[in-house]
């Protein structure tokens, strides 16, 4: 499977661009909130990210387009993860990070099969400036900010090149239900290979373009169209991680042998608004984590 995702991959990027005889236009913008404050209320370990999304094309008419790059998302995307405790870590807890990325991405689809694909860099580190945010919004709602010496030990300044790659198909089950199996491929960053598959039970979000967000797996809507509805969406995946920045080996980090993701989720979309909530189990990411934990995901769109 990975090396058929691979070969697809490259042999799609191979046929080239398409002609640029038409400028192209802004979609539509997609973004999503993931935070354990929405999930099981701890602030640990993966305890908050965003990703965000704007996504310029020739236009959309419900299809992903056949070329690679005449769909381009630009993704902006930032990542908190912490130990369980942030005052005074257990001994082995994972160490705090924080990672700023900036990304360009393609999708198009290839006969049934479709395709995204593109390359983030990922800064790590004080750098980012994470580690000073989340301490002064501690302050700001009267909760104990992370210790300095748990912000001395964070994972330390580095830029990484990040390729992401996923391969799906959706596949209609009947009326408004369509279950789409997946692979995907990480390098960089984190390096893994998954498989899963996500089920959609209602309107909302067919014929549209739906981005996969990176811890959570939930799909947020990007390129959509105003129907009113509902949609219902549940999934799963499993992966293997090689290596990962955020748990370094030299640290004495030993990796889990698979990490799992569960979701579930509902979108709404009414006459002008919109909203999505959802929450993802995550499961063990390294050997030393005692349990897996549930995070939440949110966004609200709102248009007067």
């Amino acid at each position: 499977m990975i090396r058929f995702l691979c070969a697809a991959l490259v042999a799609a990027f191979a046929l080239g661009t398409p002609a640029l005889s038409q400028e192209r236009e802004t979609l539509g913008y997609g973004r999503l909130v993931n935070n354990d404050s929405f999930g099981d209320v701890r602030d640990r370990w993966q305890t908050g990210s965003v990703s965000s999304s704007r996504v310029r094309g020739y236009g959309w008419d419900g299809m992903l387009p056949e070329r690679a790059f005449s769909l381009i998302e630009y993704r902006v995307g930032s990542q908190l993860v912490a130990p369980d405790n942030l005052r005074q870590p257990a001994a082995g807890d994972r160490p705090y990070g924080g990672a700023i990325s900036l990304g360009v991405h393609t999708h198009f689809a290839r006969g049934m099969t479709e395709f995204a694909a593109g390359l983030d860099l990922v800064f790590t580190g004080p750098q980012t400036g994470l580690g000073e945010f989340q301490t002064a919004v501690h302050d700001a709602f009267g909760m104990k900010p992370p210790a300095r010496a748990v912000l001395a030990n964070q994972i330390g300044n580095a830029v990484h090149p990040t390729f992401v790659g996923e391969a799906g198909s959706s596949l209609t089950l009947g009326g408004r239900t369509v279950l789409r199996p997946f692979a995907e491929l990480r390098w960089g960053v984190e390096t893994l290979a998954r498989v899963g598959a996500d089920l959609t039970i209602g309107s909302v979000g067919q014929g549209e373009l739906l981005i996969r967000d990176a811890v959570t797996g939930q799909r947020y809507r990007a390129v959509h169209e105003r129907v009113p509805g509902f949609s219902y969406v549940v999934g799963g995946d499993i992966a293997y991680v090689d290596e990962s920045a955020f748990l370094p080996a030299d640290r004495g980090f030993a990796l889990t042998d698979s990490r799992s993701r569960l979701r579930a989720g509902v979108h709404w979309q009414g006459e002008k608004n919109a909203a999505f909530y959802g929450v993802t189990y995550l499961s063990e990411e390294f050997q030393a984590q005692p349990e897996g934990q549930v995070v939440g995901s949110f966004r609200l769109q709102l248009r007067f």
